[in-house]
C-alpha cells in the first residue's frame, strides 16, 4: 500500500499539526548519509484473549510456527496502526488495540535482519467477535485460543519468551523492553 501521508495511530486532526509544527524537514549536513544508514524492520502483534483468557493464535500457511496477529510495518505507518491494520486484514475484524505490552529486540537470524517487535493489549473479544473471525486464508489458515503454556511447544522459543513477558506485563502492568525475548542484566 503506498500512501504519501502517515499512517498512525492517533488523532489526524492533531498529528496533521504536530507535522505542521515540526516544520521544514533539515538537510543533510553530508549528503547521502540518511541513505548509508541501517534499516531495521519493524512489526507490530496484538495480544488478544477470549473470555476464559485463553490467547489468541494464528496459523501462518507460511512458516510451521504459531503466532499471534500482526505483520511487519509499511513504509511510513506506526506501529500502532499497522498493529490495527494486520489485525483486521488477518482476522476480519476490528479490535480495539490497546497499551504498548512490550518492545522486543531481535538479532540478525539468518536470512533475517535485525528487528524491534512490539506487542499490544488487545482485550478480550466478545463471543460476537470470536464468531465473526474470518482468517484471510492467504496469510491465516485459521485461529485458534490457546493457554500460553499450552501453545509454547508450536511457538518459536523467542516467541514463547515474548509472549510470556507480554503476558506478565499485561496482568502487572507497564510496559517491557526485551531483547530476543529476555529482560536485559541491570
Amino acid at each position: 500500500m503506498t500512501n504519501s501521508q502517515p499512517r498512525h495511530g492517533g488523532d489526524p486532526t492533531v498529528f496533521a499539526h504536530d507535522l505542521h509544527d515540526e516544520g521544514e524537514p533539515e538537510a543533510e549536513f553530508h549528503p547521502g548519509i540518511a541513505a548509508r544508514l541501517p534499516r531495521k524492520n519493524v512489526a507490530a502483534g496484538v495480544l488478544l484473549r477470549d473470555e476464559r483468557g485463553r490467547v489468541l493464535f494464528v496459523c501462518p500457511t507460511y512458516k510451521p510456527f504459531l503466532e499471534i496477529p500482526g505483520g511487519v510495518l509499511e513504509d511510513d505507518e506506526s506501529p500502532l496502526a499497522a498493529c490495527r491494520r494486520e489485525a483486521r486484514e488477518e482476522l476480519g475484524i476490528e479490535c480495539a488495540v490497546g497499551r504498548l505490552l512490550l518492545i522486543d529486540w531481535m538479532p540478525t537470524h539468518g536470512v533475517w535482519g535485525d528487528s524491534l517487535q512490539f506487542i499490544f493489549d488487545g482485550g478480550t473479544l466478545s463471543r460476537e467477535q470470536v464468531a465473526a473471525i474470518q482468517p484471510d486464508g492467504d496469510e491465516v489458515s485459521r485461529c485458534e485460543f490457546l493457554d500460553l503454556d499450552a501453545a509454547k511447544e508450536r511457538l518459536r522459543p523467542s516467541m514463547a519468551r515474548r509472549l510470556t513477558l507480554a503476558h506478565h506485563t499485561l496482568l502487572h502492568g507497564g510496559t517491557a523492553y526485551a531483547e530476543f525475548g529476555r529482560r536485559p542484566a541491570r
